[in-house]
C-alpha cells in the first residue's frame, strides 16, 4: 500500500475514533450546553452574603434578585435543550473563589454581584447586564467620615480582588490614600466597622443599603451619599458563545415578557421601584429573537 494513502487512512480512522470517544455514552462533552444536556444537570454558583442579590435565606435556600433570574435561566435552558427534567445544583462561592469556580467547571453560571470588566473578560464570559450599581461606603453614625475625601488615611474594609478595591486604589490620583483592611465577606466588613477594626467598609451601594436598613447594625451605621464608581452586574460563565447566547435568550425573554417585574418585586422591599437607569437596562436588553 502506498505510504501516503496509508497515512491518510490512519489519520481518518484516528479522527473517527476520537469523535466517537468524545460522544460515547458516559463521556462528558466539552461544550457547556452539550454537557448540561447529557447530564441533565445545571450547576449554579451563588453568594451566601450578598443581600439582596444573592444570599442564603432563613430556610437555608439560595435567594435574592440574581438567584431569581438564574431560576428563570434554568427553566429556559431546560426548554431550549428540550429536556424532560433539569437538576439544578446550587453551589456557594465567594468573591475570591467565584472566577476559579467558573473556569474549572465547578459551576456553569455564577448568580451573584459580579461586575463586568474588560480585565475579567480576559478570563471569563458574561451575560448581558442584569443591574447597574455603584460602590459606596458606610461608617459609624457617630463618625465624622461621610464623604470620599474623609477616607484619606482611614482604615477602610474591602474584599480583596473586587472592583471596589481597584476603585479605592485609584483614589490615590486624587490624593486620597486609605489604609486597606482586608475582609472575606460583607458580613465581616460590617462587623469590622462595628467592632473598630475598620473606620469604614466599602462595597456595592445596594448591598450597603440592605445592611443599614436591616439587622442590628443598621442603627449604628451611616451610608455615604458619595458614589465611588458606577458598574454593571452580569451573570458570569466560562468562555462559550453557545452558552452565552442561551443565557442571553433567557434574560431577553424575562425582560420582554414583563417577568422581570415579578423578579424585582420579589427581591426588594415593598414600595421599591427600579430607577430610570435600571429600567433602561431592561428595555435595552429585551432583545427580539
Amino acid at each position: 500500500m502506498n505510504s501516503r494513502y496509508f497515512t491518510l487512512i490512519v489519520s481518518l480512522l484516528m479522527s473517527a475514533l476520537l469523535g466517537a470517544c468524545a460522544n460515547a455514552p458516559g463521556s462528558t462533552p466539552r461544550d457547556s450546553l452539550a454537557r448540561i444536556g447529557q447530564t441533565q444537570t445545571l450547576k449554579l454558583g451563588y453568594r451566601e452574603d450578598a443581600k439582596p442579590f444573592s444570599f442564603k435565606g432563613a430556610d437555608g435556600a439560595p435567594t435574592g434578585y440574581s438567584v431569581e433570574l438564574c431560576k428563570r435561566v434554568a427553566h429556559s435552558l431546560q426548554s431550549q435543550l428540550k429536556l424532560a427534567k433539569l437538576d439544578v445544583q446550587w453551589i456557594p462561592v465567594t468573591a475570591t473563589t467565584r472566577m476559579q469556580a467558573v473556569n474549572d467547571g465547578s459551576v456553569d453560571l455564577e448568580c451573584g454581584t459580579t461586575s463586568r470588566t474588560l480585565s475579567r473578560e480576559q478570563q471569563v464570559d458574561f451575560s448581558n447586564p442584569i443591574w447597574v450599581e455603584g460602590a459606596s461606603f458606610v461608617a459609624l453614625a457617630s463618625s465624622p467620615i461621610g464623604r470620599t475625601l474623609d477616607l484619606n488615611g482611614k482604615r477602610v474594609g474591602v474584599i480583596q480582588g473586587t472592583t471596589t478595591e481597584q476603585v479605592l486604589q485609584g483614589l490615590s490620583a486624587r490624593g486620597i490614600v486609605p489604609v486597606f483592611v482586608t475582609v472575606q465577606t460583607h458580613t465581616d466588613g460590617i462587623a469590622a466597622v462595628r467592632d473598630g477594626r475598620a473606620d469604614a467598609y466599602a462595597t456595592d451601594r445596594l448591598i450597603l443599603v440592605g445592611e443599614v436598613t436591616g439587622g442590628p447594625a443598621g442603627a449604628t451605621l451611616r451610608l455615604s451619599d458619595d458614589y465611588l464608581s458606577m458598574e454593571t452586574y452580569s451573570l458570569m460563565m466560562r468562555r462559550d458563545p453557545d452558552l452565552r447566547l442561551a443565557v442571553n435568550r433567557a434574560l431577553a425573554e424575562t425582560y420582554r415578557s414583563g417577568e422581570i417585574v415579578k423578579v424585582f418585586r420579589q427581591s426588594f422591599p415593598a414600595g421599591t421601584a427600579p430607577s430610570p437607569l435600571i429600567e433602561a437596562v431592561y428595555v435595552l436588553n429585551a432583545l427580539p429573537e
